[in-house]
């Protein structure tokens, strides 16, 4: 009698892993190792920024005490005797018998490795603040003015189109300017005094934020008109618009979530020039206040005695150099990644 043949088992078909275009545009920015490693290098100086009162050089070495004795912050000690030590040198104070300055110290003997760190929290707050702050108006200037359209959008622009004709660094300069003589003049009651007492608190950075933040956006207004002009017509944009959704509500959920992966990845791309912008500020003298440490005005104090103490130069510029191209990598390498047309 033949044997009847058992029917083959159905194998087991694995289930099916959908793709997302977030997905893809991730997965081809890991692949981008050279932005990857820009990431990398942000998301550490933003750790050590943050955790900077633990890593200065004073509290490493275990004389973190003395500080608290002398009432003084790491950024801001100083020790005449140590005055332009080199990397590696002991300090000569008393106070801090067996203290190494691994990076050297500069003209008042301030270590140039805590300053370096504390120029970080600078550079990082301007990064972070002035980024925000010209995406939120230049996102919502730019969407209400495509929306709207008609004469709307053309006065919107023509205001837009007249601030671009300014002269950007002159007008920071002179907003920094007239900020400082208030701030030196002093007496100020009302609004105008708490918001000196506010930048005063914050180290004269608040200015900074604002200079920036006033002439900054405009790029991201023209940049999110674009994208919604060419959304607003969509299918999706009409149902909302036919179902009798608020204008706000069309702007704000239907439109907004579509453009703003394309204006982060514009927005992180002019994050180098908002660094570079304070450290220009800080350098001639319209940053933020001494003692707070900027790698600008770091590098305006260490210039003067280039020849007898080239040291001190070295530490801000190394620091705001690879802190410029690591923002740059990252912001290309997500370009590339976030724009179908450009990936391979």
């Amino acid at each position: 009698m033949a044997v009847a043949e058992q029917a083959p088992t159905s194998m087991a078909v694995p289930a099916r892993r959908d793709r997302t275009p977030l997905g893809d545009a991730i997965n081809q920015l890991l692949k981008n190792r050279i932005a990857v490693a820009g990431g990398i290098f942000i998301v550490v100086l933003i750790v050590m920024a943050i955790f900077a009162d633990f890593l200065n050089a004073y509290a490493l070495q275990g004389y973190q005490s003395e500080l608290d004795r002398t009432n003084q912050t790491a950024y801001s000690k100083q020790v005449l005797q140590d005055n332009n030590a080199t990397p590696g040198e002991l300090s000569a104070s008393p106070n801090l018998e067996g203290y190494v300055y691994w990076l050297g110290a500069d003209n008042l003997g301030r270590d140039l490795w805590s300053r370096t760190l504390y120029g970080a929290r600078v550079s990082m707050s301007v990064a972070v603040v002035a980024a925000t702050v010209s995406l939120i108006i230049g996102l919502v200037y730019g969407m209400i003015a495509g929306y709207i359209g008609g004469r709307v959008d053309d006065l919107m622009m023509r205001v837009v189109d007249f601030l671009y004709g300014l002269p950007v660094l002159i007008v920071v300069i002179l907003m920094q300017v007239y900020f400082k003589s208030l701030g030196r003049r002093g007496g100020e009651d009302g609004l105008v005094g708490f918001i000196l007492n506010i930048d005063q608190a914050m180290g004269g950075l608040f200015f900074v934020f604002v200079a920036l933040g006033a002439v900054n956006w405009l790029a991201m207004a023209r940049i999110s008109r674009g994208q919604t002009l060419s959304v607003k017509q969509k299918e999706y944009v009409e149902a909302a618009r036919a179902t009798g959704v608020r204008t706000s509500g069309i702007i704000f959920k239907q439109i907004l979530p579509n453009i703003l992966g394309p204006c982060i990845v514009q927005e992180t791309l002019q994050i180098p020039q908002y660094i570079l912008f304070e450290a220009f500020l800080s350098f001639i003298g319209l940053g933020v206040n001494a003692p707070t440490p900027s790698w600008g005005i770091m590098i305006n104090e260490a210039y003067q005695g280039l020849r007898s103490n080239p040291h001190a130069l070295f530490p801000p510029s190394i620091a705001l150099t690879i802190t410029v191209l690591a923002f740059n990598f990252l912001g290309d390498g997500m370009r590339d990644a976030f724009d179908p047309r450009l990936r391979e």
